[in-house]
This record gives C-alpha cells, sequence and structure tokens, in this order.
C-alpha cells in the first residue's frame, strides 16, 4: 500500500500530498495548509450531498433503461415518453424566467487560448455551452460511445473498465 498522509479527516497518497504542496501550490497565493484544510472541508461537506445525486442519477438512469427495454418493440411515442419522464421527476415544469450575464468570465473561458465553440458573446446561453463544451472530456465522450470497440474485454458497463479506458486514450491520440 503506498505511503499515505493524513491531512485533517482525509488520507492522501504521499505523492499526490507532495506534488500538490510542490508543483501546485506554490505561485497560487494560497498556502498548502489553506487548501488541504479546505479540501477538506468540501470533501466532507459535499461527499454525502453527492453520493445522494449519484444515488438519485443512477435510479433515474435504471426507470429510464426499464422503460426503453419494456417499450423495444413499439413504435417510439414523444408524448408517452415526455410523460413517463415527468412522472419520474427526469423532466420539471419550467421555472421562473431568468437571465445569464457574460461579465466576470473568467480568463479560462475569455482569454486564454484554447479548444472553443465560436459563439456570439451577446448570448448568454451559447457561451454558457461554449463553456460546458470546453470542459467535458474527449476520453469520457469516447468512452460511452461505440467509437471504440467493445471486442476483446473493452465492454462498457456499469463500472469503470480500464481496458476499455486504455483503449479510449490509445484511439484519441492516433486521431
Amino acid at each position: 500500500m503506498p505511503d499515505r498522509v493524513e491531512c485533517g479527516r482525509l488520507n492522501v497518497d504521499s505523492a499526490l500530498y507532495e506534488f500538490i504542496n510542490n508543483n501546485v501550490m506554490p505561485g497560487t497565493g494560497i498556502s498548502a495548509e489553506r487548501f488541504w484544510t479546505g479540501l477538506d472541508a468540501a470533501v466532507h461537506e459535499l461527499g454525502p450531498r453527492n453520493r445522494d445525486l449519484l444515488a438519485k442519477r443512477e435510479d433515474l438512469q435504471s426507470q429510464i433503461d426499464d422503460w426503453h427495454l419494456a417499450h423495444r418493440e413499439a413504435a417510439f411515442d414523444p408524448e408517452a415518453y415526455k410523460a413517463f419522464l415527468e412522472s419520474i421527476g427526469y423532466l420539471v415544469p419550467e421555472g421562473p424566467e431568468f437571465v445569464v450575464g457574460t461579465q466576470n468570465v473568467d480568463p479560462e473561458i475569455a482569454s486564454i487560448a484554447g479548444p472553443q465553440l465560436v459563439v456570439p458573446v451577446m448570448n448568454a446561453r451559447y457561451a454558457l455551452n461554449a463553456a460546458n463544451a470546453r470542459w467535458g472530456s474527449l476520453y469520457d465522450a469516447l468512452y460511452g460511445t461505440d467509437a471504440v470497440s467493445e471486442e476483446d474485454g473493452a465492454e462498457r458497463g456499469p463500472t469503470f473498465n480500464p481496458e476499455r479506458g486504455r483503449r479510449v486514450i490509445e484511439w484519441a491520440r492516433l486521431q
């Protein structure tokens, strides 16, 4: 088992601990102690909520999968499907009007070159979609598609498949 370092209530791999302290934190203006204290608080405050949300996501996905299996022989009925999604809480009634602005955009989006969608900056919805697209993962997208073969141990499933992960990385690097 690798060496571990206790940081508050966290038990961190020593290599990660050293990397964060020696390579990431210098120059940020944040002390390593403040970082680890903040991470500890965030993990323990948000961890239970995250587990609950992931369980809800899994439950919704299971219900959707079951619905599709039960209706695979029937012609697709968009209204019935919408009613089903509403009945399980996947779709909710539209809320009140709101506005999303584009002021105070982080430098990672506003001025640092990187893969981005070209969008009209006056349309906040497009700007938000561009931000989401930029931070999405090509590996995640490939892992879940049929672009990478599922043969010879690279099947998709409910848990991470290291062989599929290896092939996804290999596929992306060849492109």
